[in-house]
């Protein structure tokens, strides 16, 4: 179905009512096929979103909004040790996870509640508390705009890194992913390397050790994130900054009991929320943006802000922070 001059939104989390010249969704690869031949022919930019949850508009687009809307689910293959799971790309995430965990699976539950699309969590590599969706994704059912052909990708091809892909660099919008495939462990295999994950799940009255990861993370995400339905958010916004030792080593001798985390390359990831807190922005707004009051990695929109708002903040955030301690954030989220 395509609409033109279209208001997104209801299509982003951030709540930036901007509009869309067109906004396709395809039931479909038959009807995607159809489409891919329209954009093309028409010349006009275009861009494939999923949930809406890592985007920001700060203008309206004159061009393409492609948004799948198949939902299937299916069991590819199962053996005693693991199950192979294909999931359309507009299957909502936190009920894959919910599927995997209903069913004794074990993999994703660490990336319970993370908003999106099982589509978007092949082009972002989603992660949390030591998962990320690379560790589990076996192949990627794409369809190129520009030809109709489809491919299947395996997972080596697709270069995973730190909430990146090759669908967000050399072929940014060049496919429309259109299905994913999930390899779950049947054995069970927790992951429980973060203190404060391993707390919460031995706080939890469940004997069933499976569904208490998945119950751990989602109360611990209720309690530090903000519902995107009553404050427009994005969630987390910035990446968490690598850096070499040796520029560690000097801010840990100014700063002791900076939060660190050593890399099997030798570098040193910082947590961007350490950082920004530091800088004094913890629940600060500027404007009708804010950074939130529990969270200093996620920025709110506190009501009718635009996405040049959101921007200009962030950017504020940015500059304070590599003033401080000669880091440079990068934003997770993708600025349209």
């Amino acid at each position: 179905m395509i609409r033109e001059n279209i208001s997104l939104l209801p299509y982003n989390t951030f709540g930036i009512d901007v509009k869309a010249r067109y906004l396709a969704t395809f039931g479909s690869l038959a009807e995607l096929h159809e489409l891919c031949g329209q954009v093309t022919a028409s010349g006009l930019p275009y861009m494939v979103i999923g949930g809406g949850s890592n985007l920001l508009f700060t203008r309206d687009f004159d061009g393409w909004i492609i948004k799948p809307d198949m939902q299937g689910l299916r069991v590819l293959e199962t053996d005693a040790g693991s199950c192979l799971m294909e999931a359309d790309a507009a299957v909502v995430w936190d009920d894959f996870v919910a599927c995997c965990v209903r069913q004794q699976l074990y993999g994703a539950e660490n990336l319970s509640l993370i908003p999106g699309t099982t589509g978007a969590s092949a082009v972002q590599n989603i992660g949390a508390y030591g998962v990320e969706a690379k560790d589990i994704i076996e192949t990627v059912n794409c369809m190129e705009i520009s030809t109709g052909k489809i491919f299947r990708f395996r997972n080596e091809e697709l270069q995973y890194g730190y909430r990146t892909s090759r669908f967000k660099t050399e072929w940014q919008r060049r496919f429309v992913v259109t299905a994913v495939c999930y390899r779950l462990s049947r054995i069970p295999k927790l992951n429980l390397n973060y203190k404060g994950l391993c707390e919460a799940v031995e706080q939890q009255d469940n004997p069933d050790r499976l569904s208490a990861v998945r119950q751990a993370v989602i109360g611990i995400r209720r309690a530090k994130l903000p519902d995107p339905a009553e404050t427009g958010n994005a969630g987390s916004f910035f990446m968490n900054p690598v850096i070499p030792k040796t520029h560690f080593e000097r801010l840990q001798a100014q700063y002791p009991a900076i939060p660190h985390y050593l890399l099997s390359d030798g570098q040193v990831k910082i947590p961007a929320a350490w950082l920004i807190e530091q800088c004094g922005w913890k629940g600060k707004t500027l404007g009708k943006a804010g950074v939130h009051s529990k969270q200093p990695l996620v920025l709110i929109n506190t009501g009718g802000a635009s996405g040049t708002d959101i921007a200009t903040l962030a950017d504020r955030i940015i500059n304070d922070v590599y003033n401080h301690f000669g880091i440079k954030l990068h934003p997770e989220v993708i600025f349209l």
